[in-house]
């Protein structure tokens, strides 16, 4: 995590924009990886530190999926008036496939904030509506509290998702829900809110750690 990195200020650091637990991008591509490594290496040549940098490529999409991804609900029964509605059904709709997948793995890693699920998502659509709103506590540094609030909420989605039977790769539910969902459509609105704001940590984390540069390359494209 990027913030805690800056806050910790360790002699040299390069944050990579991969899925977390990947810091060398996906399994089996050993070139990718060497670049990673060097990029890693080179920060030794700094004169002085703390340095933290930025890996400058996306991972690469190599992952296979042993079938199609499917999405284990259906978000689209029910019409929501706006992305905040549609948001709080998903995550109802997906409630029952978190427990299952709490279940299995017992424990879940979406409870870095504290918050329940629906009022993770309450928090982050409020946000948007009144960039003013204050930390929902009050040790956390606002652009921290939304960071805590929207990595649970991630974590929420890709938990319930990868607890569906089957196999898939962890690319095809990344683009499930940056692509699929009111989670992914609010976090975009979201990291235009943040980049307006007049708090330095929030336009911090809105620029460098909300949105993957994979999907702000897609938006930009139309894609």
């Amino acid at each position: 995590m990027r913030e805690h990195t800056a806050a910790i200020h360790p002699p040299r650091a390069l944050w990579v924009p991969f899925i977390l637990g990947r810091p060398f991008g996906v399994p089996g591509d050993a070139a990718f990886q060497h670049r990673v490594l060097l990029a890693v290496l080179k920060l030794l040549e700094a004169a002085s530190g703390p340095v933290l940098e930025n890996f400058a490529e996306d991972a690469p999409q190599s992952e296979q999926s042993g079938e199609g991804f499917a999405c284990p609900v259906n978000f689209g029964r029910v019409a929501a008036s706006n992305d905040a509605e549609a948001l709080q059904q998903e995550i109802a709709d997906l409630a029952s496939w978190h427990r299952l997948a709490a279940q299995k793995r017992g424990r879940s890693t979406a409870a870095l904030s504290g918050l329940t699920p629906v009022a993770a998502a309450r928090y982050v659509t409020d946000f948007i509506a009144n960039p003013g709103l204050p930390s929902y506590r009050s040790a956390l540094a606002r652009g921290l509290a939304l960071r805590l609030a929207c990595e649970d909420l991630k974590a929420y989605y890709l938990e319930s998702v990868n607890a569906q039977p089957g196999q898939r790769a962890a690319a095809d539910a990344q683009a499930w829900f940056w692509r699929e969902t009111a989670a992914g459509r609010t976090f975009l609105k979201l990291r235009e809110a943040g980049l307006a704001s007049d708090d330095v940590s929030v336009r911090g984390f809105a620029s460098n750690n909300l949105v993957p540069r994979a999907i702000l390359h897609a938006v930009a494209a139309g894609h």
